[in-house]
């Protein structure tokens, strides 16, 4: 068994890799921040018992999408570093399709982000013609 037979016997660890990464899946930043949103967050108030779920489905966390077991459990998780980030996340206003459209050139760029650029660009060339005067 040289060094060549040894290398190849992990061949099959990409697919392991890709087993893992479809089981932690958690729900993506957009499909969250349309959780938080008033009209939804009202059917996460008053969650239903569910006996599959951990604490039946009474402790859920909507930034992280996650159940806990109890309350002390939630409140520990509302504490930390992960939490946290993900909070922070969330206060940013996601992309929309348009802006999505508009990055790639399919769209006109009719956006806000198009129309505070150009904003700040003419408030720089004033102030470019003032100081130059």
């Amino acid at each position: 068994m040289g060094r060549l037979r040894r290398s190849r016997v992990h061949k099959g660890i990409r697919d392991i890799q890709r087993k893992y990464r479809t089981k932690r899946y958690m729900r993506d930043i957009d499909q969250i921040h349309d959780d938080i949103q008033p009209e939804n967050a009202s059917k996460f108030e008053k969650p239903e018992l569910d006996p599959e779920l951990p604490g039946l489905g009474q402790f859920y966390c909507i930034p992280c999408a996650k159940h806990h077991i109890s309350k002390e459990s939630l409140q520990e998780h509302q504490k930390g570093k992960i939490h946290k980030k993900r909070v922070k996340l969330l206060k940013e206003e996601p992309y929309t399709q348009a802006e999505a459209d508009a990055a790639a050139g399919l769209q006109r760029a009719d956006t806000k982000v198009k129309k505070a650029k150009a904003e700040a660009m003419m408030d720089v060339t004033e102030t470019n013609t003032t100081t130059s005067a």
